[in-house]
């Protein structure tokens, strides 16, 4: 598409207020532990994560932070808020660990958003054995398993961005969309089973 000059209008709207949790370096930044090797297959051993932000029609935004499974594309954790605070970040690790079986020690792999570098979030994971891995620095395709998950979101459920009417209506469509994903697409690179029959079937073998 850049040797052609081709742009996807879908997202020419969205370009103008792109969010960026990129500050520089604010805390730690981790090493890249996948150098985008995506070829894990089993279940719970490599997530990503990353933060998206979506216009209302109030003129407000909507965030959300999500954590995947690499090898199932199962979401682990979908979380929404007005804000790309700490506690947005927090509740998807809240939620992630409840999803998760008893002492599993995945990799979280993100890009070096602000949030990821700080003591909160990286206490977290040290507490919970996490093993911390981020993308380059300004390098999406570092953590493309999880930009994917947000361009399905964003195609297939929102549909080019029609504009949700408050948060309130863009957390029921996407709870709705999330549990679709996960109980009910099927695709090839899940060997035609859903998230879930995926993370079954591997376990089981």
């Amino acid at each position: 598409m850049d040797e052609l000059n081709v742009q996807v209008s879908l997202y020419n709207r969205h370009r103008n207020g792109r969010y960026s949790s990129y500050k520089g370096t604010v805390g730690k930044v981790a090493r890249n532990v996948l150098h985008q090797h995506f070829n894990e297959t089993v279940p719970f051993k490599v997530l990503h994560t990353d933060v998206t932000q979506v216009h209302l029609a109030d003129t407000k935004w909507a965030y959300v932070s999500a954590i995947t499974d690499e090898a199932s594309k199962e979401v682990l954790a979908f979380q929404v808020s007005n804000s790309p605070n700490s506690k947005l970040i927090m509740d998807t690790l809240d939620e992630l660990t409840e999803n998760i079986p008893e002492g599993i020690k995945p990799i979280i792999h993100s890009d070096q958003g602000w949030h990821y570098q700080l003591n909160y979030y990286t206490d977290k994971l040290s507490e919970k054995k996490f093993i911390q891995s981020m993308s380059r620095k300004g390098n999406c395709l570092d953590n493309a398993p999880i930009e994917s998950f947000f361009h399905l979101l964003k195609t297939e459920c929102l549909n080019g961005f029609p504009q949700c009417k408050d948060i309130g209506e863009f957390k029921e469509i996407t709870k709705n969309y999330v549990d679709w994903f996960n109980n009910r697409r099927i695709s090839q690179k899940t060997k035609g089973m859903t998230p879930c029959e995926y993370r079954e079937h591997a376990l089981a073998v």
